[in-house]
């Protein structure tokens, strides 16, 4: 509800009115039931992707997927980057966890699997056309 400020002097004696142009609203009813909500509009059936610009997205996804992929799979058995950093070598019990043969083929799998993501996506690749 809208407050409207009034000033009132002493030397106007005349009573507060309503204020200007107020909004009336329709009395309540014990027993309406609010509208349902609005569902928000769909986007056109027509609203394609242009073919050249799905095959560069597609394109992105692979090389990314892959190249993440083998970096994960490669990293964990590449000793002079894995166990001579910094950040592993200040705290002892995250280096003996990642020293563990488990724990890094663990992660390679992880990187087999982002592997398996990026080529599964190509294989199956269709085009969307209007």
């Amino acid at each position: 509800m809208p407050f409207y400020a009034q000033v009132v002097s002493d030397d106007l004696a005349a009573p507060p009115s309503a204020p200007p142009s107020a909004p009336s609203l329709p009395p309540p009813q014990p027993n309406a039931q609010p509208a349902p909500p609005q569902a928000a509009p769909e986007p056109e059936t027509g609203a394609v992707a242009p073919i050249w610009l799905q095959r560069l997205s597609l394109f992105v996804l692979v090389l990314f997927c892959v190249y993440l992929g083998v970096l994960v799979m490669i990293l964990p058995w590449w000793t002079k980057v894995w166990d001579h950093n910094l950040f592993v070598q200040s705290r002892p019990a995250l280096a003996a966890l990642l020293r563990n043969g488990a724990v890094r083929g663990l992660i390679s799998g992880l990187g087999l699997l982002d592997i398996w993501i990026g080529v599964s996506e190509a294989i199956h690749y269709r085009d969307h056309r209007r």
